[in-house]
């Protein structure tokens, strides 16, 4: 299947999921995971980790597949889907490894290379900064999301979107410099 036709495939599932077609759903997740996983990856550097983030992203579909009011495409709304689910997730791993009461699962696989530490770095910023700066600079730098893609999904023009990334990378400069 060519990216357009697949593409459209997956914008028209979409539509046919949230009229509540069981079936289409079915398609769908099957269609969209492995972009899930990519997105996911993205944020997440351990596999693991992003295997249960695309799982949450997934089950998150279901769930909301209702909120998506279709004025957008379906691939920029899966796009904050897929971001949150990546940044809850982590969240959650970083609640864990700091609760004395549970000792973290020790692996070869939770190696953190220096380009991961980066990251990890990036999102302990990130909870830092004030979402209205750092969904932006996540969607744009991370997802590579476009930056008119991005203020359809926010509901702002493009200018404040373009203003909250440059904004946003300032503030997690200001706070990477000073850790």
């Amino acid at each position: 299947m060519e990216p357009d036709e697949r593409q459209a495939k997956i914008e028209s599932l979409a539509l046919q999921a949230k009229a509540g077609d069981q079936r289409a759903m079915e398609d769908l997740l099957g269609l969209i995971e492995p972009d899930v996983m990519m997105r996911c990856q993205r944020i997440l550097p351990n596999r693991l980790d992003s295997e249960e983030a695309a799982q949450d992203a997934l089950m998150a579909v279901v769930r909301r597949i209702g909120s998506f009011e279709g004025r957008s495409k379906f691939s920029t709304w899966l796009y904050m889907v897929s971001s949150n689910a990546a940044v809850d997730t982590y969240r959650k791993l970083k609640r864990r490894a700091t609760d004395p009461g549970e000792m973290p699962e020790i692996t070869e696989d939770r190696r953190t290379s220096v380009i991961a530490g980066t990251r990890i770095d990036l999102l302990d910023a990130l909870e830092q900064v004030d979402a209205k700066f750092g969904e932006p600079v996540v969607l744009r730098d991370i997802q590579g999301m476009d930056y008119n893609d991005i203020a359809e999904l926010l509901g702002v023009p493009t200018g404040t979107v373009k203003s909250r990334i440059h904004e946003g990378r300032q503030r997690l400069q200001r706070i990477l410099d000073a850790t």
